[in-house]
């Protein structure tokens, strides 16, 4: 868990993906749609990936699935549905503006 905290605290917003989940490919181009410059991190590419994977899992309340998980601000919002929910309800835009990862 300290790893994923590490990542998270690097750049405005933090993606953790996996390279063959479809949802984790909408969520990080939602994010490039913004103009945010999000750092993912797919964890199948990281040795230590599946640790990381089973911290996510737990930190998200051990519901669903483990990616994709965003932090924004270095705080963990959620998944798809967390970040399609506040995109939809227009308090995604604000809370990147917040985080400093959008200058509009």
């Amino acid at each position: 868990m300290d790893r994923v905290m590490k990542l998270a605290s690097e750049r405005a917003v933090v993606v953790f993906t996996l390279s063959s989940c479809c949802m984790c490919h909408t969520v990080t181009k939602l994010m490039q749609d913004l103009g945010v410059n999000a750092l993912v991190h797919e964890l199948d590419s990281d040795p230590r990936g599946k640790e990381m994977e089973r911290a996510l899992l737990k930190m998200l309340g051990g519901k669903g699935p483990a990616v994709p998980a965003v932090f924004i601000g270095g705080k963990l919002v959620g998944g798809t549905n967390r970040i399609m929910s506040l995109h939809l309800g227009g308090e995604l835009v604000p809370m990147l503006k917040n985080a400093g990862a959008l200058w509009l």
